[in-house]
């Protein structure tokens, strides 16, 4: 009785296994499933499906010729309990390989081939959502049709509900099955972690302004910056001009409200209506006009202490800035931009 009871429960967890590991039937097997011997030779490139059982995983090796059979793998993922160890994504193995082997390539970070994609400190809601686009070959439209429902993208409140601003430039990998929901959310989740580093929500207060001002000043010095070192001190510049109640007199939020970028922005183009249009208002745009850095976010919580009330990058091409309180030393400043602009 003993005997057959233990026979009933080998039964069992023999099924079990089966749909666990997506064999559907359970059949008489070999003593030792097929398996190749050694490391294998040559190059291929597999991808594992999200959600992929090892069976699956197995069969997918197996006719790609990595493995001798799936049954082999399967057996090395159970015997080496690594049955939630395995990941999606593209991986380069070597055919004929022995099962072991092959698990330990699908286990091991090198293995792995990453497709990253990269979204530049700065770039506006539009050029994030085409640079995700090309890089990853979802469609513009998802991505599009993603962010014109911003209630999904879990955004911070302070967000108001607009993802300008809130999408963080950094490089993201993309696993199979990425959707461009999924990787807005990743963007945004990047963000709240770059935000929580240097205490948004907490600092902000201190330099009077919202969390989201504080990004939109942030948008500002990135769009402005040339180089990190001078955040700083265009965010004074920026403070300053507030303090005073004066207009910001940005050309980066006129080339915002014409959707644009360039270093020669005339007196025509200042009149542009638009509320980004900060040589006509004056205080801060309504909202972001990029998507600033954590450099750019820390610049606008830790303003440099100066009075400064101009800057202008005289030679954009060493990205060379100056500063200044006097307006006579400003328009020399201009003169030096025109010039270079002049013969550039």
């Amino acid at each position: 009785m003993r005997r057959t009871l233990a026979a009933a429960a080998g039964g069992v967890a023999l099924v079990a296994m089966a749909v666990a590991y997506g064999v559907h039937e359970v059949v008489t097997q070999p003593d030792k499933a097929p398996d190749y011997s050694g490391g294998g030779s040559g190059t291929v490139t597999v991808e594992i499906t999200p959600g992929a059982s090892a069976g699956e995983i197995g069969k997918t090796l197996e006719k790609a010729g990595v493995v001798a059979s799936a049954q082999s793998f399967i057996e090395q993922v159970i015997t080496r309990s690594k049955e939630t160890s395995l990941r999606p994504g593209r991986y380069t193995l070597r055919r004929r390989m022995s099962a072991a082997d092959a698990l330990d390539l699908l286990l091991a970070p090198g293995s792995k081939v990453s497709r990253t994609v990269t979204v530049p400190e700065g770039l506006r809601l539009s050029e994030v959502l085409r640079t995700l686009a090309d890089k990853t070959g979802i469609p513009l439209e998802d991505f599009e049709e993603a962010v014109a429902e911003p209630g999904r993208l879990r955004l911070p409140a302070y967000a108001e509900g607009e993802a300008e601003g809130f999408l963080f430039p950094a490089t993201y990998e993309v696993e199979p099955g990425t959707t461009a929901l999924d990787l807005l959310r990743k963007m945004v989740a990047r963000f709240r972690v770059a935000a929580a580093n240097v205490r948004l929500e907490e600092l902000a207060p201190r330099v009077k302004l919202t969390p989201r001002q504080v990004v939109t000043v942030a948008s500002i010095v990135q769009a402005e910056g040339g180089v990190p070192a001078d955040y700083p001190k265009i965010a004074r510049v920026v403070y300053n001009r507030l303090a005073r109640g004066a207009k910001l007199e940005m050309d980066s939020t006129v080339n915002y409200a014409l959707n644009r970028h360039t270093l020669k922005v005339s007196i025509k183009d200042t009149r542009v209506d638009s509320p980004y249009n900060t040589y006509a208002r004056p205080g801060l745009p309504p909202g972001p006009i990029g998507n600033p850095g954590e450099s750019a976010l820390t610049a606008a919580l830790h303003p440099a202490d100066g009075t400064w009330y101009w800057f202008v990058t005289t030679d954009p091409g060493r990205k060379i800035t100056k500063f200044t309180d006097k307006e006579a030393e400003f328009r020399k400043y201009r003169e030096e931009l025109n010039k270079y602009l002049g013969t550039n």
